[in-house]
């Protein structure tokens, strides 16, 4: 759990980077329309939440920066009984006033009032224009006579980048929750009929447990579906002598985890996937050997096209010369995406990778992200021995980077060859 003492420092660490005489007004995520007169379950917007712990829709936090004094502010829906009685109790402004650690707290039909007044001899306005939203853009017209416009996002990712304690060990626990299921997983995918049957058991898992959902879309792909990369149907056979490559993980308190792991339909790998399997694990393992403070991520991924290239041409499935078959993007047919992202209250989250001179950001102790090498070999591929053909391979740990080295979080999620099929 994250103390309010924890999101007051994040609301100063951001009003220093702010320019003088400023408003900034994030607002909340939007309840979804799923069909008529039902909703998606809701999800806060993460930068929102990351600035002032609030879930509930309807709300929206300002934060004004004088030339000394900063204030912060916390709008929220009023209390409405007949509203609450068909979704659910509110907190309400007495309630949010004995939480919350803002200088005041009005309730959201006050909310046009108050900010209109706060523009008052104001010179800048940051948003978040990340968010698809009639209030952002109506209050971008609101403050039009400001001299400029900036924003916000950029710098809420700048401090999302690197990690609280308090928040890896929400990460910690996400993964726990997700270790478990992954072995359930593991443990069951032989007695089971089909995908779905699969990502049932999963989620079961990540429920059961107190997870607040998944943190993505499912990925349970058996056989040559694991080479659609995001491949989410999830309702075709599992077929003996196949591989299922399960990319799952749950989001607890707000916070994710990503795991990948390929496995056996059967219990035992073949011969061919043993092979393959083998070699990126033997990468990956590499990869995160060299995360540490200091580190590009652009260089972690170099070094991961070269050694999945020189696996491949080991194998016999691509011939020629590692450089040339890397500039020529022969490789990339087989490992098409990057190395790893950022994780955190987003699966990939939103901090940048490039500071605002367009530079690379390199790894910073606290930062949590993906070591993910993957090879993906169509059904349909002639040019490859057929032994290899349909087989979809990734294996995926969330890392976090400390000043020295790196601690993988998910290290206690099987991955050997010999654990996976003990289970």
């Amino acid at each position: 759990m994250i103390k309010e003492e924890e999101y007051a420092k994040r609301r100063t660490a951001l009003a220093k980077k702010l320019k003088k005489h400023s408003i900034t007004v994030l607002v909340s995520a939007k309840a979804q329309q799923r069909s008529n007169d039902t909703e998606y379950p809701y999800r806060q917007n993460s930068n929102f939440y990351y600035m002032c712990g609030f879930k509930e829709d309807n709300s929206a936090l300002v934060i004004i920066k004088k030339e000394k004094k900063i204030k912060t502010y916390l709008f929220v829906q009023k209390k409405d009984e007949l509203l609450e009685l068909w979704t659910g109790k509110r907190l309400g402004q007495k309630e949010a006033k004995t939480i919350f650690d803002v200088d005041d707290i009005f309730t959201m039909d006050k909310f046009d009032k108050k900010v209109a007044e706060l523009f008052k001899d104001k010179l800048s306005l940051y948003l978040d224009f990340t968010m698809q939203d009639e209030r952002v853009d109506k209050l971008k017209k609101l403050g039009s006579h400001l001299l400029c416009h900036y924003n916000i996002s950029h710098k809420v990712g700048e401090l999302r980048l690197c990690k609280s304690s308090a928040e890896i060990a929400l990460i910690k626990k996400a993964l726990s929750i997700t270790k478990e299921a992954h072995h359930l997983a593991m443990s069951k995918a032989k007695s089971l009929h089909s995908e779905d049957e699969l990502q049932a058991e999963i989620e079961y898992v990540f429920k059961k447990q107190g997870a607040y959902s998944d943190a993505y879309t499912s990925i349970v792909a058996c056989g040559n579906n694991a080479n659609t990369l995001h491949y989410i149907k999830n309702d075709d056979k599992l077929e003996n002598n196949k591989l299922i490559l399960i990319d799952a993980g749950c989001e607890y308190d707000y916070y994710a985890s990503d795991i990948t792991r390929t496995i056996p339909v059967s219990g035992k790998f073949t011969e061919p996937q043993k092979e393959l399997y083998s070699m990126i694990l033997f990468v990956e393992k590499e990869i995160i050997s060299m995360v540490k403070a200091g580190v590009m991520r652009s260089d972690l991924h170099s070094k991961s096209e070269e050694l999945l290239c020189e696996g491949l041409i080991s194998l016999g499935i691509l011939k020629g010369n590692v450089k040339k078959l890397i500039k020529k993007k022969k490789l990339k047919k087989y490992y098409p995406h990057g190395i790893g992202h950022w994780m955190g209250l987003d699966v990939h989250d939103t901090g940048p990778y490039k500071n605002t001179k367009g530079k690379e950001i390199p790894l910073l102790a606290g930062m949590v992200m993906t070591v993910e090498p993957g090879i993906y070999i169509p059904q349909d591929d002639k040019s490859v021995p057929k032994r290899f053909r349909g087989i979809g391979i990734r294996i995926e740990d969330d890392i976090l980077v400390t000043k020295d080295a790196c601690q993988n979080l998910s290290g206690e999620i099987f991955k050997e060859i010999k654990d996976i099929e003990s289970l």
